[in-house]
């Protein structure tokens, strides 16, 4: 992957004296345009928005309590991702988040895009927000989980960050030839479940992607299954975290469609569009007895150019008020 790294607002030293003073306003200006990142830094780490959102938290808490010693000598947002590293370990050992070798992340969540779209000045590098949005990319965010909590922050602050070996060894408190080491096996552990280029997030959804969507949900509203399975590869997974079995092929693919949503009617289910981690998604909704429609969940789509190849279902109504979605639609 590609480094990047995130532009730096200039330090007010009024609002830092102001801040150190214990004036809230002022830290809070301070900090406030670094959250949207620190957030996703975080989310990287953990995979789940729930525990970014506990992450940052608690790195907000300890930065204000050692404001005093930040010294100016280094960027803010560089003082503040690190303790967001150390905020995001604490939570893995605290839920005793242990890498996942094989199967699916159960507390994986999607990242909306409506979100990502905050990190994004006018006259950005159209270079660096594809950068950034395959750094969220689903899968990545899932094989990232796959290493041990010290090679996942080594490779983040590394190749994500771009920040150097002396700068990790000392917030992570080992040895430079240590987070070399860490970094070249996580490296391997991540060249066998990297996507390919043709499933990796995109900056939006170009046409042919467009398309096979518009097309998914128009045979899903018609409830046309064979239509459905054109759609899909024959090497298609599907999965539902927090459930950690996957259903593979276009064949059981296309038979849980038919049988398991609404029953099988899925003219009942209505489809939105949305994003999440740079991947096209449809949020769905389902009629209650008053054919009131209520959030049921978000699933997330990724592309090659003969079909769909993953569909990544979160069944989380509680979802929709972060994609920016209503709860429930007459």
């Amino acid at each position: 992957m590609s480094t990047f790294q995130t532009e730096d607002s200039p330090v007010a030293a009024d609002l830092l004296a102001a801040a150190r003073a214990g004036d809230g306003e002022a830290f809070k200006l301070l900090t406030g345009p670094h959250l949207r990142a620190l957030h996703v830094h975080a989310y990287r780490m953990l995979g789940s928005l729930d525990d970014a959102d506990e992450a940052v938290q608690d790195a907000l808490l300890s930065a204000w309590r050692a404001l005093g010693t930040y010294q100016g000598q280094a960027p803010l947002s560089h003082w503040l991702y690190r303790i967001t590293t150390t905020s995001s370990l604490k939570v893995i050992r605290a839920k005793s988040r242990r890498p996942v070798p094989a199967g699916e992340i159960g507390h994986l969540q999607p990242y909306p895009d409506r979100l990502l779209d905050q990190l994004t000045g006018p006259g950005a590098d159209p270079a660096a927000i594809a950068e950034r949005r395959e750094s969220v990319a689903l899968a990545f965010i899932t094989a990232l989980q796959r290493l041990p909590a010290r090679q996942r922050a080594a490779l983040i602050l590394r190749d994500v960050l771009a920040w150097n070996a002396a700068e990790v060894a000392a917030l992570l408190e080992i040895s430079v030839p240590a987070v070399n080491s860490a970094l070249q096996r996580a490296r391997v552990t991540l060249s066998g479940t990297r996507p390919a280029d043709s499933v990796t997030a995109r900056p939006r959804l170009d046409a042919r992607q467009r398309q096979v969507l518009d097309r998914f949900t128009d045979a899903w509203q018609r409830c046309d299954i064979e239509a459905l399975a054109a759609l899909l590869r024959e090497d298609v997974v599907l999965s539902m975290p927090p459930e950690l079995a996957t259903i593979s092929g276009r064949t059981e693919v296309t038979r849980f469609f038919a049988t398991v949503p609404a029953g099988g009617r899925l003219d009942t289910i209505r489809l939105v569009a949305t994003a999440a981690n740079g991947h096209p998604a449809l949020a769905a909704y389902l009629p209650d007895q008053s054919a009131r429609c209520h959030g049921y969940g978000i699933m997330v789509f990724t592309f090659a150019d003969d079909g769909i190849t993953t569909i990544t279902g979160f069944p989380s109504p509680d979802l929709f008020e972060r994609f920016g979605l209503p709860r429930t639609r007459d």
